[in-house]
């Protein structure tokens, strides 16, 4: 069974929402900028990843769109992966461009904002094409929802 719009949706959510929180919990500290609070290193980063989660959300509906010219109505595991490159350079373009994910004066530096979105991308990347289909069996077969 592939994976649905909606259940490709609430992968995302629920997928992001878990690896994101424990990867931005672990490298927060190491990542925030010298001078600023642990507070405003955990805002950055999590206003980081609920943007990540919003705009996943409509990159769904755009990669939904491209499938209907594929003859399997599904992508290959590889273009999941290589899907960082336009998601995380949107995300950038977002954070450092504008002050709508954070504010000016706490806008990550590259360098920051890579390990974070690509720390995260490759947990999302390998938890769900590995161990949530152990953990939840039945996934696959109800078209990616969890609920």
């Amino acid at each position: 069974m592939l994976p649905t719009l909606n259940g490709r949706i609430q992968t995302r959510i629920f997928v992001l929402g878990f690896v994101g929180l424990v990867v931005a919990l672990i490298i927060t500290p190491f990542i925030r900028p010298s001078g600023s609070s642990l507070a405003d290193g955990y805002l950055v980063t999590f206003s980081v990843l609920v943007a990540t989660v919003i705009v996943g959300i409509g990159w769904e509906f755009v990669y939904h769109l491209l499938q209907q010219f594929r003859w399997e109505k599904d992508w290959p595991t590889l273009f999941g992966l290589i899907t960082v490159v336009n998601e995380g350079a949107l995300m950038w373009v977002l954070v450092e461009h504008t002050g709508v994910v954070v504010p000016q004066r706490l806008t990550p530096s590259t360098g920051a904002f890579l390990i974070q979105f690509l720390a995260t991308w490759l947990g999302f990347w390998l938890l769900v094409n590995g161990p949530i289909r152990i953990v939840f069996h039945r996934w696959r077969f109800s078209g990616g929802r969890f609920l």
